[in-house]
């Protein structure tokens, strides 16, 4: 939006985008025909852009569709259960979720990203056999790199449990146990926490 009264969807992000977005540092501009120049760019890369007919310039609204998209993918969430994998391999939500009990609402072991796994592929059939495929057919947050890019907090005295983003300062997903109320909203200045790995 342009004027905080008629907004518009952004469109989906391509690879292409995430590609181009990477390269950008700093923080956004607020304004979506901003146009970036690559800070670094090889001459042959230059030279490919200028001959498809395109400057080497990307629009802060394309980083913006990258970045949004990003996020989703690395920090996007569910409690175990919300979800579930029919036997035909569809995902449909739980309408029979109740919510986590608060002891395993403050595990990390019971909330999924909500995207195609990724570590789960990997898992021997050992690791896989206490597995409910049912319920537990995303990656868990326990094994994401680096360990401790994750806090577990719980709010109002003990009611909510606040889950919080170390790799995307500004991400916070919140549960309340015994309930099927949960979600999470990012309010962060767009950029990677990259000093993580240094700070744990």
């Amino acid at each position: 939006s342009l004027n905080c009264m008629d907004w518009s969807l952004l469109p989906p992000a391509t690879k292409e985008m995430v590609a181009q977005a990477e390269q950008l540092k700093g923080r956004f501009q607020g304004d979506p025909s901003f146009a970036y120049e690559y800070a670094e760019i090889s001459a042959e890369d230059a030279e490919r852009l200028f001959e498809d007919g395109k400057e080497p310039l990307i629009k802060e609204e394309i980083r913006l569709v990258a970045t949004i998209d990003q996020i989703d993918r690395a920090v996007g969430i569910i409690p175990r259960g919300a979800f579930v994998k029919t036997p035909l391999g569809a995902v449909r939500e739980n309408r029979n979720f109740e919510g986590l009990s608060l002891t395993d609402a403050k595990k990390l072991s019971s909330y999924f990203h909500f995207t195609e796994p990724v570590n789960l592929k990997n898992k021997t059939l050992l690791e896989k056999a206490d597995l409910d495929p049912s319920t537990d057919f995303l990656d868990s947050l326990e094994h994401d790199i680096p360990k401790g890019s994750w806090t577990v907090q719980l709010e109002k005295g003990g009611t909510v449990v606040v889950l919080r983003s170390l790799l995307w300062l500004g991400l916070t997903f919140y549960h309340v146990p015994m309930t099927k109320q949960y979600g999470y909203v990012y309010f962060g200045t767009g950029e990677k926490n990259l000093d993580l790995p240094f700070m744990l």
